[in-house]
């Protein structure tokens, strides 16, 4: 545990070599990570952490925001004393945490990947932001008060994963998902963090406009199930839109689902250590 603007992370820490910063999609754990890192250990050192709420972290002091998640990793970093450039690794939400890193912490970037990012082409902030952060937390302590979490959490963890992986299965172990997913703290992270989505997006977008992405690599890789669906191909097509918005490599990943770290642990593995120092 180490304490990052004032709130205790849980964060871990293995391997050797340059350094890659792994971050997990919206209400996601770092055990999340598991099938991609012995993959990794070997040639990077690899750090995982919890945000605010999630995992073992402690509940968040403020809602999230695209900057404030970039210095949480940033400070991250600080605490390990790992002070060199870095390949921040995001998937889904998580990605525009790690593009907003790359923007604002530039000296401290070297690589970027994209693990199905989340893509939104013109957001805009929803209106009353305020109104939805109170409404959220709202709905989070009472939830909690009617142990709503411990009764569903676990069973809607499990039924969210194998809904967004083609092998149908959640390999985390029980025992860490009932001790995450079943705590009041974890669902009003999701909340949160499910509340100020948008924000997180248009906040993304302006930056975009103001601090240009420093010129190192990016890999974007896209979940393809192999369905060939209408969706499937246009979800491709937005994430070879972002690849070129972002100078980056693009690749589909098939067959996979939402959850490439669960479905192709190689393709994300490969995509890292062909970013950043070593992969240039």
């Amino acid at each position: 545990m180490l304490r990052v603007g004032g709130v205790p992370l849980h964060v871990v820490r293995e391997g050797s070599g340059p350094v890659c910063v792994l971050s997990a999609g919206l209400g996601m754990g770092w055990f999340d990570w598991e099938p991609v890192v012995p993959l990794l250990a070997p040639h990077r050192t690899v750090v995982r952490f919890d945000r605010p709420g999630l995992g073992f972290s402690a509940p968040p002091l403020e809602p999230p925001t695209a900057a404030g998640e970039a210095d949480r990793i940033a400070g991250v970093l600080d605490a390990l004393g790992l002070d060199g450039p870095a390949t921040v690794v995001g998937h889904s939400l998580a990605g525009f945490h790690a593009e907003a890193f790359a923007r604002l912490h530039p000296q401290r970037t070297a690589g970027v990947v994209l693990v199905d990012g989340s893509v939104e082409e013109d957001p805009r902030p929803a209106p009353a932001r305020e109104l939805r952060t109170t409404a959220a937390q709202a709905r989070g302590r009472v939830l909690a008060a009617a142990g709503l979490p411990r009764a569903l959490g676990p069973a809607l963890r499990r039924l969210t994963v194998r809904a967004s992986s083609v092998s149908r299965q959640d390999p985390a172990p029980a025992d860490l998902v009932r001790r995450t997913y079943g705590t009041g703290r974890v669902a009003r992270a999701l909340l949160m963090e499910n509340a100020r989505y948008r924000d997180v997006a248009a906040e993304l977008a302006a930056l975009r406009e103001s601090r240009p992405m420093p010129p190192v690599p990016v890999s974007v890789l896209a979940a393809s199930p192999g369905t060939g669906s209408w969706l499937e191909r246009r979800w491709l097509e937005r994430q070879r839109a972002l690849a070129e918005r972002l100078d980056g490599r693009f690749e589909a990943v098939a067959p996979a689902g939402h959850l490439l770290m669960y479905d192709r642990p190689q393709a994300v593995a490969a995509a890292v250590l062909a970013t950043g120092p070593a992969g240039r």
